[in-house]
């Protein structure tokens, strides 16, 4: 009979700590007391997020014609950016989130750094802040950060981070299937939103051509997807792994952390390749134990 040595016993528990440490590092994203997870029962995500999601509406026309504010403070409409020569980028963002939309915006902007194609003489990006009380200053701030983040500052005219009327927000949101809601404080004296991350490419016509989904997206499919949608092809539904942002809880009057279902798929892919790895090692050293000398004599 062969016994597993206490040295080996100590690895493989140092492992499965690891896997659990692994695990509880992806589920969490800031230190307990600063974030703290929302209360879901059965399954379930709390009462505020099930109102948050995104419809995929492919083929769908944005609303051209609503007013925005570009960050000049120059009025526009999305008209000025698909009017049949362009595809473009588009995501419903807001300025001051403190923290997924900037994940959102750093992921789109990595990966356009390993694109050929180029904002301004190629496609146009385009942001549309769902906080109406932003301001044209608010997102010339945000412009300058991300087109800096890029590294190509001759891009800039091919950036556009746009402020607008609760009106005009409404009816983009209802075109791109984009669910959200204001949270308040616990004081009631500011207000953030529960929202989910997405990234759209829409067709010079200003249609819904391809969504993606999270903050972190492939170069290789945004390159496809501007080809294609420069062509005006209109891609297929991808799978609607959200990302949620989620901050104010007024129930339990504290706030919530990012209740993100990639990072929960990530962590159980985490979870189940150190335990393939664990048992392919614990294998290897049993076999290294039935074949060693000393194991050999000590059984025989």
């Amino acid at each position: 009979m062969t016994t597993m040595h206490p040295i080996r016993k100590t690895r493989l528990a140092a492992l499965l700590g690891c896997a659990l440490a692994c695990a509880s590092a992806m589920g969490q994203v800031s230190g307990y007391g600063d974030k703290q997870t929302g209360e879901v029962s059965g399954g379930q995500l709390p009462t505020v997020l099930q109102r948050v999601g995104v419809e995929q509406h492919l083929n769908t026309p944005l609303p051209l014609h609503v007013p925005f504010t570009d960050e000049t403070g120059k009025s526009v409409t999305l008209n000025d950016y698909f009017d049949g020569k362009k595809p473009g980028l588009f995501a419903l963002v807001y300025y001051r989130c403190p923290m997924l939309c900037s994940e959102e915006m750093d992921g789109m902007a990595s990966a356009l750094q390993m694109v050929k194609l180029k904002p301004g003489s190629d496609f146009n990006i385009v942001m549309v802040s769902i906080d109406p009380r932003e301001t044209p200053q608010d997102a010339a701030e945000k412009k300058a950060m991300y087109v800096k983040r890029y590294g190509h500052p001759e891009t800039a005219n091919g950036w556009h981070f746009l402020v607008g009327p609760k009106t005009s927000i409404d009816a983009v949101s209802q075109a791109t299937g984009y669910g959200y809601v204001e949270v308040k404080s616990p004081d009631g004296k500011t207000s953030q939103f529960a929202h989910a991350s997405a990234l759209e490419v829409v067709t010079p016509e200003g249609r819904l051509a391809q969504y993606y989904m999270g903050v972190e997206y492939s170069p290789k499919d945004l390159l496809l997807g501007l080809i294609e949608a420069s062509g005006n092809k209109i891609g297929s539904p991808v799978a609607n792994i959200l990302t949620y942002c989620y901050h104010y809880d007024p129930q339990q009057n504290k706030h919530s952390l990012i209740v993100s279902r990639v990072v929960q798929l990530g962590g159980m892919v985490t979870v189940a390749g150190l335990g393939g790895f664990m048992f392919l090692m614990f294998r290897r050293d049993a076999k290294l134990g039935r074949d060693h000398s000393l194991t050999k004599r000590q059984n025989g």
